[in-house]
């Protein structure tokens, strides 16, 4: 290597130079691309394109030009980088729902609020909004500095004069290296109305600023949910806006409901917020949705969710709001460059630099317009001496050789200043009549008086700013509007339990493992041997095996025949019609392979003193602790060892001081006091409850608690009430008793309930039919009797199970529903 080269080389670790080098970038991406300028609220894309609309004359009173001309001369003089880019920031200026308050108007397609792309550049045209020439208002009066563009060949201005905040008004957003700006468009008067009250009172306090701004407004509207999230960057400059879509509510002759949103939160896409409640209604994450529709057009945004019949609204917008682009949160973070530098300000400090722009702004303009006036009224003055003495100045011009020597001769004879002879020399003949004259003389006059407002204006700050507030005022005047975006009391973090409202739900669960929940109001009260209507669609093969009523905000204990404990809440559970299917209880619960649902136990509370008693198919019984069953696992808890051969049936919370009534499907019963059980941890096997004859198996068990009669009923829909004092109190363990004769006619016994004189039933059976019927229908008998008819089936259909709708207000009727 020559020695001139290893005496240009300077030694330098490389950590030391990628340090140097990524700060650099660093500082280029913030500076040149990313951040606003707090003064014009403007990145430098941004002011180029204004600008260079400006130089080529698209005004609002002059024609469209193409954009395509647009994008080439700022590519050409200002912004040395990809086309795209340029046109994208255009697009986004002239979009009335991406900026509050546009500053370019656009002809043509320039994107929809669906996400639709605007056409490309040389479909479209474009001019400057008026707000956008208040931007640049006197930037040709040397109210601001310029700098060189990329090639040095001409000059850019570093930031515009702007008349309005621009920074607050229209908001902006913008990541860079390491850091972020988001900050969310304003309403125009409420911004000026502060930033002139700084003006009259710059020692203001917080609270009266903050007042006369009530908080962000954008250009979709929508709602904006508390003002705690607004004060927060008022005062720090960060904060957390919650925003929800604006929802109207319709009601058709049907009595239907159709909620019908009008306005989506700030840079939602509106077509994928339709997608988003599509794919929840076919996924079944919401239910009572009968037909979605966007029917927006020129006069508005209008998208229609029609609901189903009974269908609670209220619970199912709320549950919208959570899952969807309904509702937003909004991070707002107000880092600007100020004096050259990224900083997060709070609304003060941007309205102190942006009035402190505007202050600078009029010096320099009046200082600019006052030099003006003041060579203007110069050369007026030598006017007024050229026509007075006008003869002589004519015979001076005619004598001499040439200009120059007529110009030294004049200055010399009437001591006028070269400007002011060059003047005279340049005057025209039809300045000497009369009427020239004198205006000549009312000219000076009017420059007299403005040189000396302009002179006032600079000796003192308080009548610049005085312009400052008149010029707010006027920009206040000709393009304020009311505001769009309402704000509402604060919304906390939504709980899915607090939005659904509470209401008995029937839950069905067939043999396969499909579950769903059905209001009860589906359901209209019959007499006893009616027909009843279908309560759920069955695959192939399939029937209803299971079903029971709980609160939808109730928790629901899953057991299965492996002993094992499942937790679920009621509204868990997806809701379906009177014909739906229903989901996999698989899909809901992470069941062990070959486990299946055997039990259900609504719970509301895990309370100290409460019990869960649980029965098996051999007759085992089994008492643990409720709250041992508050917490269970994803794999779910043990609730009972099973012996071989074995599974569980049943479980019931209880006391600890019930009576308890064991029942087998050849219709024998025990009953005993739940004291003979233990207490036993979740692992243990438990005690005999009932001895089993041979072939036979346990079906049912009750926990007395209401002092109502014993319902039995049969798989061939045949079913008595009987006392419980017909069955004396035993011993566990034991036999038990006949409780229902069973016979070929009757077939065996599938179900026992405990029931009051006014409950109502709900009777289902393997095919899906479901009958509801009054339980004072059914008359109380001995135990050995073989009861009455309960339900009339279809031949080779069999009851199922029955369930208890407790203290429903029968109300009369006997024709039969209709599907």
């Amino acid at each position: 290597m020559p020695t001139d080269m290893r005496e240009r080389e300077i030694p330098r670790y490389i950590e030391d130079e990628m340090k140097d080098s990524y700060i650099d970038y660093s500082m280029s991406v913030i500076v040149g691309r990313a951040l606003p300028d707090v003064r014009d609220g403007l990145k430098p894309a941004h002011r180029r394109i204004l600008h260079a609309m400006n130089d080529i004359g698209l005004l609002p009173n002059r024609p469209y030009k193409k954009s395509a001309s647009v994008v080439g001369d700022v590519l050409a003089r200002f912004h040395p980088h990809g086309d795209a880019a340029v046109y994208e920031t255009l697009v986004r200026m002239a979009q009335d729902f991406s900026l509050r308050y546009p500053l370019i108007d656009g002809q043509g397609n320039f994107g929809s609020i669906d996400g639709d792309q605007a056409a490309a550049y040389r479909y479209t045209e474009a001019r400057l909004k008026p707000l956008a020439v208040e931007m640049l208002a006197d930037i040709d009066k040397d109210t601001v500095n310029f700098g060189p563009n990329f090639d040095n060949s001409i000059q850019e201005p570093l930031v515009l004069p702007s008349r309005v905040p621009n920074l607050l008004v229209n908001g902006s957003s913008g990541i860079a290296v390491g850091m972020a700006t988001n900050i969310p468009p304003h309403n125009l008067p409420e911004v000026i109305d502060c930033a002139i009250r700084l003006i009259e009172e710059p020692e203001v306090s917080d609270e009266d600023l903050y007042s006369l701004i009530q908080g962000p407004d954008f250009p979709g509207g929508a709602y904006l949910c508390g003002r705690e999230g607004i004060l927060d960057y008022y005062r720090t400059g960060r904060g957390r806006l919650i925003l929800r879509a604006k929802v109207i509510r319709e009601t058709k002759k049907d009595g239907r409901e159709s909620l019908v949103i009008t306005e989506i939160p700030y840079q939602v896409n509106k077509a994928r917020l339709v997608e988003q409640i599509a794919e929840l209604v076919k996924k079944k994450e919401v239910e009572g949705i009968s037909d979605l529709r966007d029917e927006s057009d020129r006069e508005g945004m209008r998208v229609v969710i029609e609901l189903k019949r009974h269908c609670d609204s209220d619970a199912l917008l709320n549950t919208l709001y959570k899952k969807t682009q309904m509702q937003v949160t909004f991070g707002v973070i107000l880092l600007a460059l100020l004096d050259g530098v990224p900083e997060i300000l709070n609304l003060r400090q941007i309205l102190e630099a942006f009035l402190k722009h505007r202050h600078a702004v009029i010096q320099r303009r009046t200082a600019f317009e006052l030099d003006k006036a003041e060579k203007r009224a110069h050369i007026l003055e030598g006017l007024k001496v050229a026509v007075e003495n006008i003869d002589e100045i004519v015979q001076i011009i005619k004598g001499s050789r040439d200009v120059q020597i007529a110009k030294e001769t004049l200055m010399a004879r009437f001591g006028l200043s070269d400007e002011q002879t060059q003047a005279i020399l340049d005057m025209r003949l039809a300045r000497l009549t009369g009427l020239e004259r004198n205006k000549v003389d009312e000219e000076y006059k009017e420059l007299l008086k403005t040189i000396a407002r302009l002179r006032g204006i600079l000796e003192s700050r308080r009548n610049r700013m005085e312009v400052v507030k008149q010029e707010l005022n006027e920009g206040k005047e000709k393009y304020g509007d009311p505001r769009r975006t309402e704000i509402i009391e604060r919304v906390e973090d939504i709980d899915l339990e607090d939005i659904v409202s509470e209401e008995d739900m029937v839950i069905i669960l067939t043999h396969r493992g499909y579950i769903k929940r059905i209001s009860t109001r589906t359901y209209r009260q019959q007499r006893r041997g009616g027909k009843g209507i279908i309560g759920m669609a069955t695959g192939e093969g399939d029937f209803v095996e299971h079903m029971f009523i709980a609160s939808t905000k109730e928790y629901i204990l899953f057991f299965t025949k492996q002993g094992i404990c499942h937790w679920l809440k009621v509204y868990g559970v997806p809701e379906g019609g009177r014909e739906a299917k229903g989901r996999p209880v698989v899909n809901l619960l992470n069941l062990r392979e070959g486990d299946e649902v055997a039990a259900y136990v609504p719970v509301r509370h895990f309370e100290d003193g409460k019990f869960l008693l649980m029965a098996t198919r051999n007759g085992i019984m089994k008492k643990t602790k409720l709250s041992g069953f508050a917490n269970p696992r994803q794999g779910g808890i043990i609730a009972a060892g099973l012996e071989e051969g074995d599974e569980l049936i049943d479980a019931a919370v209880t006391d600890g001081q019930r009576n308890v009534i064991l029942a087998t499907r050849n219709g024998h019963a025990i009953r005993f006091r739940e004291e003979n059980v233990r207490e036993m941890g979740r692992t243990a096997v438990g005690v005999h409850g009932i001895k089993l004859r041979k072939g036979d198996r346990v079906v049912g068990m009750i926990v007395e608690g209401r002092t109502g009669t014993l319902l039995v009923a049969t798989e061939k829909g045949y079913g008595k009430r009987s006392e419980f004092g017909a069955y004396r109190l035993t011993r566990r363990g034991g036999l038990g008793v006949i409780t229902l004769k069973v016979t070929e006619k009757t077939g065996h016994l599938v179900a026992i309930k405990e029931v009051l004189e006014g409950d109502n039933l709900m009777l289902v059976s393997v095919q899906g039919t479901v009958i509801r019927m009054g339980a004072q229908g059914i008359r109380v008998m001995g135990r050995s009797t073989q009861g009455v008819k309960l339900m009339n089936l279809n031949e080779g259909d069999l009851l199922a199970d029955v369930a208890c709708l407790f203290e429903e207000k029968v109300e009369g009727g006997t024709e039969e529903e209709t599907v």
